[in-house]
């Protein structure tokens, strides 16, 4: 799954234009490294999205099509 729609089915990011334009500003990294809108989320990655000051680090525990507003949070667990 690509990774401004992995942001978006979990709700880490609202929109999947907002994911969009964080990725191409740069703000956010999969395993330490600044990625693209188009890389390809894989369970166990860390993903660590800038927003402003606040920083939030999270592991992908699963990759599903489609979540409602209560099963979003069970695909990630929040590390830092």
């Amino acid at each position: 799954m690509r990774l401004d729609k992995y942001l978006k089915i979990t709700r880490l990011i609202k929109r999947r234009t907002v994911a969009n334009e964080a990725c191409d500003a740069g703000k956010i990294s999969v395993n330490g490294k600044i990625a693209r809108a188009s890389y390809d989320v894989k369970i166990n990655d860390i993903i660590e999205i800038c927003m402003g000051s606040k920083v939030v680090k999270v592991k992908v525990l699963n990759i599903s099509e489609h979540a409602t507003k209560e099963t979003a949070g069970d695909n990630y667990i929040v590390i830092e």
